[in-house]
């Protein structure tokens, strides 16, 4: 019997090959790079990312009693600023400590968001 061409080589109308469009490099869209590389935190991340911890250390040290029993209030001012410091500044494994200090109640007084920036500041700015 023969065969009909339509069931011998069904017909795709797709292209021989794809056409891929070149990768941009990473300062192009924003400098997000690898985990533990400098991202390129622009003066204004980093004011920002200072400002952030200062006020979330004197904020627990000024209210102490409501921070006292680990409330959930206290973890979530945490994760915010682990967030935020994270996202502005990259990661860095000085952020780790100081959010693990900070589920401690009693640790609160240890302003360890501050020291955090500190250490990331100065380890960024003497590999420049």
């Amino acid at each position: 019997m023969s065969e009909s061409p339509e069931t011998t080589s069904p017909k795709t109308d797709a292209p021989e090959f794809l056409e891929a469009e070149p990768v941009p490099p990473p300062s192009a869209y924003g400098g997000r790079g690898v985990a533990g590389s400098a991202p390129g935190s622009s003066a204004g991340n980093v004011r920002r990312a200072w400002m952030v911890a200062l006020l979330a250390d004197f904020v627990q040290w000024v209210l102490f009693p409501v921070f006292l029993g680990g409330t959930a209030i206290n973890a979530g001012v945490d994760l915010l600023v682990a967030f935020l410091l994270v996202r502005w500044m990259g990661w860095h494994l000085a952020f780790l400590p100081a959010f693990v200090t900070e589920l401690f109640p009693i640790a609160n007084f240890v302003p360890s968001w501050t020291l955090a920036m500190w250490i990331v500041t100065r380890m960024r700015g003497s590999k420049t």
